[in-house]
């Protein structure tokens, strides 16, 4: 299958309310227009300067979502023009996020990323940690951020109980923080499923999926 049959074939299987962010990264920008000219319009990167180099050379009406843990001293390169960060797990890259995107008069989404999987590998939050996070004062402070949603990476294991797992404890932690609407912090998106595993996701309560290799194919 070329990208763009490969692309309608996933969307044929996601319910109208799952949003597809279509992983591109280490892929040309050749082959992200063959996604784009399919109609796709949310794309994920993992690293910063890759997103900004693609964001120049590309139409203006996708949305690029920074899918990949983030470094604090290269927020600056991405703050002017991205559209949701999933990677966020401290409070001090929080404020960073803060900090840049009052530089353009800018609100940036955020999605806090919630350690469910037991390898030492991934990066999160305990559901705890986000919680003492959101409720206080400092948070209250950051009006150019807005955290919108939850975002897990499951363990990378063929044992698709344990990944059912941790996605429902994804899903339990965003019904327990839900309630705490503040004025920069509305929960709506679980960002959760990948190439692999995003039927189970989706089952589990995901609504919002990130596919590259579905897509793209196999990376080098």
């Amino acid at each position: 299958m070329n990208i763009k049959e490969s692309l309608n074939n996933i969307k044929s299987q996601i319910p109208e309310k799952v949003a597809l962010v279509a992983v591109s990264k280490t892929k040309p920008v050749s082959d992200l227009m063959e996604a784009y000219n399919a109609g796709q319009r949310i794309f994920g990167e993992n690293k910063i300067q890759e997103m900004a180099d693609k964001y120049e050379e590309m139409p203006k009406d996708i949305k690029w979502h920074m899918i990949g843990h983030v470094q604090r001293n290269k927020v600056k390169y991405m703050t002017e023009f991205v559209t949701l960060i999933h990677g966020v797990d401290s409070f001090k890259l929080l404020n960073e996020i803060n900090k840049q995107a009052l530089k353009y008069n800018r609100v940036v989404n955020c999605l806090l990323q919630i350690k469910i999987a037991e390898e030492d590998s991934k990066f999160g939050m305990s559901t705890q940690d986000a919680k003492e996070l959101l409720i206080s004062e400092e948070f209250k402070k950051l009006k150019n951020i807005k955290i919108t949603g939850l975002m897990g990476m499951a363990t990378f294991t063929d044992d698709s109980n344990q990944v059912e797992q941790e996605f429902k404890k994804l899903k339990t932690t965003f019904d327990d923080l839900k309630p705490l609407q503040l004025a920069n912090c509305e929960l709506e998106i679980i960002s959760m499923g990948m190439s692999g595993d995003f039927k189970l996701a989706i089952d589990c309560g995901s609504n919002m999926i990130r596919v590259g290799s579905s897509i793209f194919g196999a990376r080098n």
